[in-house]
Formats: C-alpha cells, sequence, structure tokens
C-alpha cells in the first residue's frame, strides 16, 4: 500500500525524533543523501538548475500515469540530503497531492532553524519548482 505524503512526513519526522543533538540529524541528512540516486548527465543543463541555491542543485521532473517523478542532485552534500527528504515526501505524487501538502516535516524535526538563510532560500526555491512542475501537469492535464 502506498504511503500518503503525511504518512512519509511522520515517517522522517519519526527517524529524526530518535537523535536529539544536531550533529547526529545531520549524519543522517547526509545519509539520505548519500542514498540519492545521481541524475543522469543528460539533465545537468542549464533549465534544470535551481537559482537560490549557494550551491549547485539540478532538478528534472517527469510525469506518468497522472504522477510526478523526480531526479535531483547537488553538489554540496547536505543539500543532497535536504533533495532526498523533499523527494521522498513528493516523489510519485499527483499534481493535487503535492499542491495540497502542508509541508510541515522541516518544521518539526527542527530544520527551518538550523539551516543557514542560503541553504533556506535554495531548499524553498527547490519546493517552488516542485510546485510549479505540478501546477503545470495539472494545466496540461486538464486541457488533454
Amino acid at each position: 500500500m502506498i504511503q500518503t505524503i503525511d504518512e512519509v512526513q511522520q515517517e522522517i519526522i519519526d527517524e529524526f525524533g530518535m537523535y536529539d543533538d544536531w550533529m547526529d540529524k545531520y549524519a543522517v541528512i547526509i545519509e539520505q543523501g548519500n542514498a540519492l540516486p545521481p541524475i543522469d548527465e543528460k539533465y545537468k543543463v542549464p533549465e534544470n538548475i535551481i537559482e537560490g541555491c549557494q550551491s549547485r542543485v539540478w532538478l528534472q521532473a517527469g510525469y506518468r500515469d497522472g504522477r510526478l517523478w523526480f531526479q535531483a542532485e547537488s553538489d554540496a552534500i547536505i543539500v543532497k540530503g535536504l533533495l532526498a527528504l523533499v523527494l521522498r515526501v513528493f516523489g510519485g505524487r499527483t499534481p493535487d497531492e503535492i499542491l495540497n501538502t502542508d509541508l510541515r516535516f522541516m518544521k518539526e524535526i527542527g530544520l527551518t532553524g538550523h539551516l543557514s538563510p542560503t541553504r533556506a532560500n535554495g531548499l524553498l526555491a527547490v519546493i517552488k519548482r516542485i510546485r510549479f512542475y505540478a501546477i503545470a501537469y495539472k494545466v496540461k492535464e486538464e486541457r488533454d
């Protein structure tokens, strides 16, 4: 059975809840990033670069069977881990699921208070791009 977005977010919150020390939480983020499959080189093109990120971040979206699928990569290990968490929540979701989600896990695990302003802005830019893709595919689906 496919987990709901809220179930995935709660799973992430529970995983991070096992740790009190932020060094341990960063280790989990890095581990998540190391598990993220590399993006295909053909997608490392300027139109897939996320503007506003301090590090280089590529995000590529695909759409099949009414669901969005993402590939992402960064040259910064912490950012790669953050991407892995966001894609874990949004990957394989319908446009409506993405657009109607209250992305609460970042605040609940304390992430928002531990990111530098530039990293927080970059992460926000990634989420905005994902939501943009959701809007675009929703409109395309309604037209077809």
